[in-house]
């Protein structure tokens, strides 16, 4: 039987509503297991479905989605609901006001046809959803998969999970690390930004935005000014479009830039970024490491280990809008992240190996007073334990 994640019972709770109420939205990265997750449900449901892909359409054709749902209507028995589940939508001009046109019809007279829009990026909310929709539709964000979900369902080591990440459809092709490498990497990543980027958003320099995906991917867990980034840019930019293109990234579920913790929220804003990968999977795709030598190098598996730990944390923050996450650093005083729940404030410090010194926490605790401030690693909370975690499980 085929892997099921959390997300599903209350979906399925959803679209078992009656009578129907709104449109189910299901978005995140690619090949987190969407279309897999919605084949399970109609497996489930006792009425009849289309799955129909926008993939391979035209964006000018008009018509498509008043085609679709027209089948549909052809095809509905009176005395059942019909779901009706339309894949990467977003890819067709004006969709957000064709969806609409065409469910107000329905309510209108009275059909119940329902419907589940899926979608690879966050950008398809912020295009559409929130204004043509407004009311109409319920949003359920599928993150990248956890280690407890890839371990419950490959059977994945705490360490095979910090290098091969989670993508479940890749980590069939873990015992050959190059062929990995190479899915990852070109059906993976490149169709993600090419995809779930350019095609939806205007971007004047998509290779700088590539080489600052690659070179922020590959310095996870560090802290570096946009100013220092521009230095290793061949291409022409400056740190606004930088920042920019680092938002779209994160946007497509790739890279993050975590902001400097600080009560000032100027402050904030002006910080250099903490590069963050959602997914260790990404740095492991485009590096020239091996993980059988990079856990024989302490230094270079702890970044991992680290990072490992940031995706864990951004991904419950996605699901959780009352998280937020940062990092802190004044002088020579850091903290690898500090996560902040209804102005409550914990600060966490990765060690995968000894302890070492702690200077930055004492100083953080000076100087914020958190709620807590918390080792994970040696001498702390396990990190291979912390990966299993609801961070909300640290505030009480």
């Amino acid at each position: 039987m085929a892997y099921q994640r959390t997300e599903k019972s209350g979906l399925l709770k959803r679209l078992k509503d009656e009578p129907r109420r709104f449109i189910q939205v299901i978005y995140g990265p690619r090949q987190v297991g969407k279309t897999t997750l919605i084949r399970q449900i109609m497996d489930e449901l006792d009425y009849p479905h289309q799955l129909v892909a926008a993939d391979a359409v035209p964006a000018v054709d008009g018509l498509w989605i008043a085609q679709q749902w027209e089948n549909v209507r052809i095809r509905q028995q009176t005395d059942k609901p019909f779901l009706l589940v339309i894949d990467e939508v977003q890819k067709i001009d004006n969709w957000s006001e064709q969806i609409k046109a065409e469910w107000d019809r329905d309510a209108a007279e009275g059909r119940d046809i329902r419907v589940v829009l899926l979608g690879s990026s966050r950008l398809m909310l912020q295009q559409g959803l929130t204004e043509s929709l407004a009311g109409r539709f319920e949003a359920t964000y599928l993150g990248h998969w956890s280690f407890k979900e890839m371990k419950d369902a490959f059977g994945l080591t705490a360490e095979e999970f910090v290098w091969f990440g989670g993508y479940p459809g890749a980590v069939t092709l873990r015992e050959d690390e190059d062929r990995w490498k190479s899915y990852v990497h070109d059906a993976l990543l490149e169709t993600s930004i090419s995809k779930d980027i350019l095609m939806l958003t205007r971007v004047d320099k998509p290779a700088l935005m590539k080489r600052l995906f690659e070179l922020g991917s590959s310095y996870s867990g560090q802290i570096l000014s946009f100013t220092k980034i521009m230095g290793q840019l061949t291409e022409a930019g400056n740190t606004t479009t930088l920042a920019n293109y680092l938002e779209l990234l994160n946007d497509a579920g790739l890279l993050a830039g975590l902001e400097k913790f600080s009560p000032n929220m100027v402050r904030k804003r002006s910080s250099s970024p903490k590069f963050q990968v959602h997914n260790t999977a990404i740095m492991s795709a485009i590096s020239s490491e091996r993980l059988d030598i990079l856990l024989e190098d302490y230094e270079a598996w702890g970044r991992w280990v680290e990072s490992a730990v940031g995706a864990h944390l951004i991904n419950q923050v996605i699901k959780n809008k009352k998280l937020s996450l940062h990092y802190w650093r004044e002088g020579n005083d850091e903290v690898d992240y500090v996560v902040e729940y209804k102005k409550r404030v914990i600060a966490l410090e990765v060690k995968s190996g000894k302890a070492g010194k702690l200077s930055g926490l004492n100083a953080f605790d000076k100087k914020f007073q958190p709620e807590k401030s918390l080792l994970i690693g040696a001498g702390g909370i396990p990190w291979q334990e912390f990966l299993q975690m609801d961070v909300l499980e640290l505030f009480p």
